[in-house]
């Protein structure tokens, strides 16, 4: 059987949707920061497929920059049994077109859509278009490989499936997080093209880079905003032993020559997992070979030695959720995290020569114009004391299968449920603040933040070699495109 793992191309005027390895789904804007995320989880799929015996096809007409043409093309090329498509909120009405598009030009092939929206509202796309089996959950590459066998080899299918059987809709349960990470192969990275994703992400400095999950997805995973809480909820946190995921860095920079790894679990493992997982980086000399970057919390429980541990062990970029200076605020989107605690840990994470990211988001329904003023100011001072060195500010989003769209839709504050409005570049919700001081908000907050003396003098040593001159044009870009997106 011939299974496709695929991004269909679509022409839009608002730029490139940014799809795969996303919580948050954003235009990108196209040209010289046009860059795609490699989508770990679907590429574990193509490969635990490919050693099951199946031939796996890797078409992603995005990263390939193919019109829909030649993406439909190659895909009758192929002609395949079974295609995947993963899927979210602001583009999942273009895709129940082109899903119908493909039954109507390729009507032997069996659709699967997967990610977050569906996960949240699988019944909805069931309805809206022809496709043929629909994922919940965010275990894409057990549950993809169930299709596969039930198709193939009449296997019982899977907790966690909607599909058809005839006109009839039939749902095999809630989706069950209890498959063993350990037992998938390393990602093969040649079948799934691992180099359109390499050379152009600002979260790496030097290139190629890679991206790596060894968590699924976050321990905390209760954030009410967050997407992939409906893929992943922080209970059912499972990671890979610390021994395969060594193994996969060495795979990375010995059959790559990758520099860099951005690890995209939720919240990267902690405890004595990440202390072992430090100690054996050096054990191996990997920290003198690469560079390496996670998403951590900030109440993650680790200390100053940790941090300097972590600093050793050659870890470069550490993401941090900051969200709002608002404690209300923080509270009410349950991250767990008061506001004092934040300069401590960015403090030990410079000390360990991290470089922290924050990510900001203003537009909160309960909000006002100081709490917003507050979380600027925040921002700006992190920046001019030289403890965060990038960041990232958008309009929150209540997706589908969140407790903040619950919320909202309980207190009547969505002014919207065209999906395709959900793309973070408009309030979709009820606020105590106009839209267009939202938006200026977001302009300001890249502004005081990066247009400070120590930050601009920071950036000026970087260009002292090709990779710091790279990394700099490739910020400055995004930086000037960002401010274009929300004028």
């Amino acid at each position: 059987m011939k299974v496709a793992i695929c991004y269909p191309s679509f022409e839009t005027s608002k730029g490139i949707p940014q799809i795969s390895q996303n919580r948050q789904f954003q235009w990108t804007t196209s040209g010289p920061v046009a860059y795609f995320i490699y989508p770990v989880v679907p590429a574990s799929a193509a490969t635990l497929l490919k050693t099951k015996g199946y031939d796996v096809y890797w078409l992603d007409g995005l990263a390939q920059k193919q019109s829909y043409e030649e993406w439909s093309s190659k895909l009758g090329e192929i002609n395949p049994e079974l295609i995947a498509i993963e899927t979210k909120t602001p583009v999942i009405k273009k895709h129940w077109q082109i899903i119908d598009n493909i039954k109507d030009i390729y009507p032997g092939i069996k659709i699967v859509l997967m990610g977050d929206h569906v996960t949240a509202l699988p019944l909805e796309s069931m309805k809206n278009s022809r496709v043929d089996f629909v994922i919940t959950g965010g275990d894409y590459d057990f549950l993809l490989l169930n299709i596969a066998n039930f198709l193939s080899q009449k296997q019982k299918l899977e907790p966690g499936i909607w599909y058809r059987n005839q006109k009839k809709i039939i749902n095999t349960g809630k989706f069950k997080l209890d498959h063993n990470l350990d037992s998938l192969p390393i990602i093969d990275r040649d079948l799934t093209k691992w180099y359109l994703y390499a050379y152009k992400n600002s979260n790496f400095f030097r290139t190629p880079g890679a991206y790596t999950m060894f968590g699924r997805d976050c321990w905390w995973g209760k954030c009410t905003f967050c997407s992939w809480t409906t893929l992943f909820p922080g209970n059912c946190y499972r990671t890979i032993s610390v021994k395969k995921a060594l193994d996969e860095v060495g795979n990375l920079i010995t059959k790559y020559q990758i520099k860099e790894i951005m690890d995209d679990s939720g919240a990267f493992p902690t405890g004595d997992w990440l202390r072992n997982f430090c100690q054996g980086m050096i054990k191996r000399g990997y920290h003198k070979k690469v560079y390496f970057n996670c998403n951590m919390r900030f109440n993650a429980g680790l200390s100053e030695k940790d941090y300097q541990l972590m600093g050793k062990a050659g870890f470069r970029f550490i993401l941090y959720g900051l969200e709002s200076a608002s404690q209300k605020t923080l509270d009410k989107i349950n991250k767990n995290l008061k506001v004092e605690n934040i300069q401590p840990v960015l403090e030990w994470a410079k000390l360990g020569g991290l470089m922290p990211h924050l990510t900001v988001m203003v537009g909160y329904p309960w909000e006002n114009k100081v709490d917003l003023d507050r979380t600027i100011s925040l921002a700006e001072k992190f920046f001019t004391k030289g403890l965060a060195d990038s960041m990232q500010a958008t309009i929150i989003i209540p997706y589908p299968g969140t407790p903040l769209f619950d919320y909202c839709k309980k207190n009547k504050l969505l002014t919207t449920t065209n999906w395709d409005h959900y793309d973070m570049r408009q309030p979709v919700m009820k606020t105590n603040i106009p839209e267009i001081e939202l938006l200026g908000a977001v302009r300001e907050l890249y502004s005081k933040s990066i247009l400070n003396p120590k930050f601009i003098l920071k950036t000026i040593l970087m260009l002292k070699n090709w990779d710091g001159v790279k990394y700099v044009a490739f910020q400055g870009f995004k930086f000037f495109g960002k401010l274009w997106e929300f004028r």
